[in-house]
Formats: structure tokens, sequence, C-alpha cells
């Protein structure tokens, strides 16, 4: 209803996770980066959590969105209260495989043959299990069991797991140390600061042709904080209704009084009044240009941030360097390539050496070697990833320097 009388395109604020209207606040670029870092490396377990709401499944959706489908093939599991064996049968079932019926065995046979064709297909396979705060420990071992399939030496099989932050304490469990011991990056999504709350909401209002109006108050963005403590799916639960009464009252302003009346309409027990929310380290640091006292910079802390900043500037300017195991290994294979085709050559010649086994072990080096250089393009990308989040903070580090001296002036 609200969207036809502001003339939107849509809902921008439907609790369905919605890919498309991902926002990158701050925890939510960190996982990113997490995540592309996890996926760089093609092995072993990615564990994100964060409370109900906070943007796990609209983060990994998008990132499945960004990542080319010919070169990884990802599925999605998220009925998770099951035991082991059913565990299984959901993992081969979104994997396109018939499986009614079979015993255990012969699900994992058919498991594994597909995670091989796919390898020599090149292609990698990615398990997102989703809810995994309601797996039982016989379930989590099975997918460890998963993880175990290779091909050359090189994983089949990645898998990230999302859960609430109970999944943390779950994989404390002594039960679980194989598995933590694959756990090769982990994040915990906090909800939003306060400075994220407006352009969150206006964000999302402009994928759907908003023009203005509504407009809303500064005040306003800080109630809707104050009440929703910066989580997206409280966020996305209170504008809708704001928006709705909005509508009903033909508002073209929304301000603080409007937030107040949808909160106590739905019965909220969360304080709305902005001055009792904590303040960030950043809005902190934003404000320091108003201070009275002018503050002298500290000669050593500037001359860090100069040195620091050089430093990434001369990494930003040189490519990464690729691992030098990868790089052994890929001269290595390459080489053996040369001397097999060599022998293939003089196969034709001579009836005793069988040129079909030669082709057979010549395509699986092949196949070795690509899957060496994607990950080396792959370890490239998560490192300029890694590299631009520092430039990010060394930045941010100097805005936070600079203030004194725009108090000072």
């Amino acid at each position: 209803m609200y969207d036809q009388f502001y003339g939107l395109q849509g809902r921008p604020f439907q609790l369905t996770p919605d890919p498309h209207f991902y926002f990158e606040s701050a925890t939510h670029r960190k996982a990113l980066s997490y995540l592309g870092y996890g996926l760089a490396q093609g092995e072993g377990f990615i564990v994100i959590t964060g409370d109900i709401g906070a943007g796990k499944t609209t983060l990994v959706g998008h990132l499945m969105n960004t990542i080319d489908p010919s070169r990884l093939t990802a599925v999605k599991i998220v009925s998770t209260q099951v035991e082991g064996d059913d565990m299984l049968r959901l993992a081969a079932q979104s994997f396109g495989l018939a499986v009614d019926g079979m015993p255990k065995a012969q699900i994992l046979k058919q498991i594994e043959a597909y995670l091989h064709a796919q390898a020599r297909a090149g292609k990698r396979s990615l398990l997102i299990v989703d809810e995994a705060q309601n797996l039982p420990i016989s379930a989590i071992e099975e997918l460890r069991m998963l993880s175990n399939f290779q091909l050359g030496g090189q994983s089949l099989l990645q898998i990230f797991l999302l859960g609430q932050p109970e999944f943390r304490d779950l994989l404390k469990s002594p039960e679980l140390e194989q598995l933590r011991q694959r756990v090769i990056a982990t994040h915990h999504l906090d909800p939003m600061m306060r400075r994220e709350v407006e352009p969150y909401i206006l964000h999302r209002l402009s994928l759907v042709g908003w023009q203005g109006d509504p407009q809303f108050t500064p005040e306003a963005f800080a109630a809707i904080y104050a009440a929703t403590g910066g989580v997206p799916r409280r966020i996305n639960v209170l504008v809708s209704r704001v928006l709705l009464l909005g509508a009903l009252d033909q508002l073209s302003v929304i301000d603080a009084e409007v937030v107040y009346a949808v909160v106590n309409d739905m019965g909220a027990d969360a304080d709305v009044t902005p001055e009792p929310m904590a303040r960030s380290v950043l809005d902190d640091a934003e404000e320091l240009a108003e201070a009275p006292a002018p503050v002298a910079a500290d000669p050593a802390v500037s001359e860090e941030v100069l040195a620091l900043r050089a430093e990434v500037e001369a990494l930003r300017s040189a490519p990464p360097e690729p691992a030098a195991g990868l790089l052994e290994e890929i001269a290595s294979l390459r080489a053996e390539i040369d001397t097999l085709r060599a022998e293939n050559d003089f196969a034709r010649a001579v009836p005793t050496v069988d040129p079909e086994a030669l082709k057979d072990c010549f395509t699986l080096i092949e196949e070795r070697l690509s899957t060496l250089e994607f990950r080396v393009t792959e370890q490239d990308t998560a490192l300029r990833r890694v590299l631009t989040l520092l430039v990010e903070w060394v930045e941010r580090e100097e805005r936070m320097g600079d203030a004194p001296h725009s108090a000072a002036a």
C-alpha cells in the first residue's frame, strides 16, 4: 500500500532476504573480505555468525551473484534439523543427485563421483549450510567427512556454515576439534553503527525509485537506530510500518514523533529515545572538530600513518606474489608435461609403450596445473581486496588525525 502512495516501484523493506538490496556496512564489508579470502583458498570451512536478522543470508547471496557459475557450483541447505545420514541425503539432493533409498556408502560414492566430475570439468563445488546452529554433532561430522574428498591433493568441496551466535558455542565442543582445525576463516556480523542507518535506509529506497518523498529527518534516523539497535531486519520491520503510517496519514515528512508512534503501536519494549544509545568510536572521532579546546597532533603518529600509507601504496602498485610453493609446483608440473609429451611422441614409434596410459597421465597433470593456476589467480584477487581494506583503514586514521587540526583552525 505505501509503495503505491509514495510512487515506489517495489517494497524495499520486505523481510525475505534479497541480495539485490545488499548494503555494504563496515561489518558486512569485512565479512565479504573473509569470504573472498576463503574462496581463494579453495578448501576447508568458512563460518559466518550473526544475530537473527543480521544479514547473513543476504551477504552470501550477494557473494554468489559475483561469482562466475561456470567456475563454481554453489548449492544451499536450509533445513538443518537433521541427523548425519539425512544431512548426506540433503547434500546429495542439493547437487541434483537421486539418492532415495540408497544406503549411506552408496550415497558417499555418488557424491564423490559427482565432485570428481566437477573438478575434471574445471569447476569447484561449494556447499552452503544455513541455520547451522540447529545441526547436531553427527550432521556436522558428516559435513567434515565430505570435506575429505580430494583429487590430486586438491580439496573437492568447500563448505560455508552460517548460524546464529550459539553456533560458536557449539563449535567449541570437544567432539568438533577436527572440524575447528579446518576452519580457515570466521566472522561475526555485528549490528550496523548509528551513522550507517541513514545510508542503509536511503540505499534501499533509492533502489525502488524513491525521489525524496517521504523525507526522513535526522531525528527520525536516530530514533530508528535507538529502537532497533542497528539490526537490519529490525530496521526493515520498523521502517515498513513507519511508511505504512505515513501513507495512511498522507505524510511527506517522517520525523521522530512518527517513529515513536509506530514503536508504541508495535508494543516494542526498546527505548526509542536516541540519547541513551552508546556512541561508537567513529562517531566520537567525527565530532572532534567541534571540540572547544584545540589539541596538538602527535608528530610521531602522523609520521607513522604517512609511512604506512606509503607502504600500502607501494604494495598496491606492485602485483602480489603468489605462494612460492604453488609456483614451484606449477613449474614442476609443466616440466613433467614436457617430459610426457616427449614420451608420447616416442610411444608412437615404439609399440611397447601404451599411448593411452600416457594420455591419461598427461590429462590428470594438466587438470592439476589448471587448478593451481586458478588458485594463484584467486589468491591475487583476495590479496588485492585485503590491501584495499588496509588503505581504507589508513585513510580513516588520517581523517581522525586531521580532526584536531580542524579544531585548532
